[in-house]
């Protein structure tokens, strides 16, 4: 894993509403994370964006996390700027960090220590993501990052060759929807047979109908009861997790 070499830049923040976008560096190159937060040591929600990038998806998210109570940092795994509209593109990014786990795991770290020096509750903290985000958040667990569970939605669950979750410190919860065709069925049983192999506590959650990306709003994908069902036991467990710590 290369040196991490991490840097805030403060004036570059943009104010937006409860929270701003914030640019850092990893290994000198610069990235822009979104940070809000409803009050001084709120516990917090460290977010994993999808495919698309870090964009109002994710800040949408935050948002509705402020209202609950929670602070949240969303990293950004491709780069200030870098916001993918072609599926190719896409594709391209998300490939390149799925075959350097390294540099993935290193902008992961670099997102949590720019959330700490900005003065995020990082020992009271849950991580969360989306998709790509999803399987991203799982590779931090194995990675034995110091969060309290790691939880993807509609992620990718496959474990990497040479990979398990023996360094993992936190408890895992995954919610699935039992009609995605891009992750498995099989690949949620496996997930869950390793973990139990493990010894990792944790919480498996399907829904009957939801595909893929069945959490995004306003998409074709969309399915309401799996978001709102999902959405539900989440905020229990970080009531659970981070409230009644």
């Amino acid at each position: 894993m290369k040196k991490l070499i991490l840097g805030l830049m403060f004036s570059s923040a943009i104010l937006l509403a409860n929270g701003k976008f914030i640019t850092y560096e990893v290994d000198g190159k610069k990235y822009e994370g979104y940070y809000s937060s409803p009050s001084k040591d709120a516990p917090l929600v460290y977010m994993v964006h999808d495919w698309d990038g870090l964009t109002d998806y994710e800040v949408k998210r935050a948002e509705m996390l402020n209202k609950m109570g929670y602070a949240t940092f969303a990293v950004d795994l491709f780069g200030k700027g870098i916001r993918p509209e072609e599926t190719s593109q896409k594709k391209k990014l998300t490939g390149g960090l799925y075959k350097d786990r390294g540099k993935m795991r290193a902008l992961l770290v670099g997102g949590l220590d720019t959330a700490k020096k900005i003065g995020a509750n990082v020992d009271n903290a849950v991580g969360i993501g989306y998709c790509f985000g999803g399987a991203a958040i799982l590779e931090m667990a194995r990675s034995g990052a110091e969060l309290k569970k790691f939880i993807p939605f509609h992620g990718g669950l496959k474990t990497p060759e040479g990979e398990d979750y023996s360094k993992t410190k936190g408890e895992i919860v995954v919610f699935h929807g039992s009609a995605d065709k891009s992750v498995s069925m099989q690949d949620f049983a496996k997930l869950t047979d390793e973990l139990e192999k493990a010894g990792i506590a944790h919480e498996m959650h399907t829904y009957s109908g939801a595909p893929h990306a069945f959490s995004v709003i306003g998409s074709k994908r969309y399915h309401k009861r799996a978001d709102e069902s999902s959405w539900a036991r989440f905020s229990e467990v970080l009531d659970e997790t981070l409230k009644n710590k």
